[in-house]
């Protein structure tokens, strides 16, 4: 017996032991494409669990190796991982992840089964998946195996043949959203503390008897009085949050004050604005990037581009900026707005003409963020719901010293068919930096663009 495979029969024997100790086996997780797709460090964090690849799931991964986007890396790194543990044996014997951890193992599916094929009469990758997890689940009928993937669809009809699925759970909120599980609205206060809130401007956290977050924006409400306040890392007081004129922008309800109030701030580097359509978030980011530019060496504008229907980006005429043309537009619809139909002054329209001219102003999409170092730069992502956790974590580690980033992003409207409410980035986000002295999240309540507007986003 070689070193490696001695290893492998030790670990795989204390696992055992470890299992019979709790008087149950290791699971079995059969893998998604999706998953190693959305997070290509997975397959270390089923503990110890075993898992396997259908050889399916190496056959679509090869499919998404090309390109620049998040999920064309995370393809080329789990293929790299899987290469390197196969070594010469992946294929027919279980792979050690490492102490504590499972197995992983690459198997090829033996055919259909009948009943499937009676069933399901296309033969397609999602059909060939399943059929390895009921061909391991037959092989293994004292241990639980469980299907993993972010495709419901997939997990509806893994069901329907008594096969039990997950969705990837590792990086979802505990509870729909993290930020409004623990936010603070409102504030109840005796009237001589808003009083002396008035006449000093902030106060002492223990004046409120309440615990905010650090830059948690809410209202401190005394009778039919109220006040829209901060509780400001930078100085650890209850601040009152006046409202700002901005680029020829006024907020038109506190949470737009709160907005602007954390998007003027320098001393907070990473902004979440949320909320749904029509209240103002991309065109407040905006507006406090151009009010700020001549403190930042630039302005950079960006989206993920996520086409509609599935449909890909080659089907549209043009060169690679034509083709992504028409998923910049509601970016430069914004900036029409900043420029047209607000109060801007002359000089500030002509230094948004200027910016654009110089490139100090750029919009494009995020595909060509990664490997660059963002320095000195207001960075602004809009539609941030439409990314994973981990393209979240890749976007905030370009920022090097004097960038300002802002997501902006409705959780509820979200394009991606594998990303929902609670696994979303911008979710992830706010749960993960809640309370931190550089991060601030406010949340848009009140539709802006028109009543139309409002109406759709509350009603339908």
């Amino acid at each position: 017996m070689d070193t490696n495979k001695a290893k492998r029969s030790k670990a795989a024997a204390a696992r055992a032991k470890a299992g019979a100790a709790r008087g149950k086996k290791p699971k079995i997780f059969v893998l998604d494409t999706n998953v190693l797709l959305h997070d290509h460090k997975s397959i270390y964090k089923f503990q110890e669990n075993d898992l396997v690849l259908p050889l399916t799931v190496l056959e679509e991964l090869d499919k998404f190796k090309k390109g620049n986007e998040q999920i064309n890396y995370n393809a080329r790194e789990i293929m790299r991982t899987i290469d390197k543990l196969s070594g010469n044996g992946l294929f027919d014997k279980a792979i050690s992840l490492g102490k504590g951890i499972g197995t992983v193992r690459v198997v090829m599916s033996k055919g259909i089964p009948a009943e499937m094929k009676a069933a399901l009469t296309e033969d397609k990758p999602d059909h060939r998946i399943i059929s390895v997890a009921l061909q391991i689940k037959k092989e293994n009928p004292d241990r639980p195996v469980i299907l993993v993937s972010k495709d419901v669809n997939l997990r509806m009809k893994a069901k329907v043949f008594g096969l039990p699925a997950d969705d990837y759970l590792f990086d979802k909120s505990s509870e729909e959203t993290g930020f409004e599980r623990r936010r603070l609205k409102s504030v109840r206060v005796p009237e001589s503390v808003l009083a002396e809130l008035f006449e000093a401007g902030s106060l002492s956290v223990q004046d409120i008897k309440a615990k905010p977050g650090l830059n948690e924006y809410f209202n401190l409400v005394a009778g039919t009085a109220e006040a829209p306040v901060v509780y400001r890392a930078a100085t650890k007081r209850v601040e009152y949050v006046k409202k700002q004129y901005v680029s020829g922008i006024e907020p038109r309800n506190d949470e737009q004050a709160f907005a602007l109030d954390a998007l003027m701030d320098k001393r907070i580097p990473v902004v979440a604005l949320t909320g749904m359509a029509g209240t103002g978030k991309t065109l407040l980011a905006l507006a406090a990037a151009v009010a700020q530019a001549k403190d930042y060496k630039s302005i950079l504008i960006s989206r993920p581009v996520i086409p509609l229907q599935n449909q890909d980006m080659g089907f549209l005429p043009g060169d690679v900026n034509e083709k992504l043309a028409p998923y910049m537009l509601p970016l430069f619809d914004n900036l029409a707005v900043l420029k047209n139909k607000t109060k801007i002054s002359p000089r500030e329209y002509k230094d948004i003409e200027e910016m654009q001219k110089s490139g100090a102003l750029q919009i494009s999409p995020l595909a060509y963020i990664r490997g660059r170092s963002l320095s000195d730069t207001f960075f602004i992502v809009d539609e941030a719901q439409n990314l994973t956790p981990h393209e979240i974590k890749t976007i905030i580690t370009r920022a090097a010293e004097g960038t300002k980033i802002v997501f902006t992003g409705d959780i509820y409207q979200i394009d991606s068919p594998y990303l929902d409410a609670m696994s979303n980035g911008l979710t992830y986000l706010g749960d993960h930096l809640y309370d931190q002295p550089l991060f601030a999240q406010v949340r848009l309540v009140k539709g802006e663009r028109s009543a139309v507007a409002e109406m759709a986003g509350r009603l339908l």
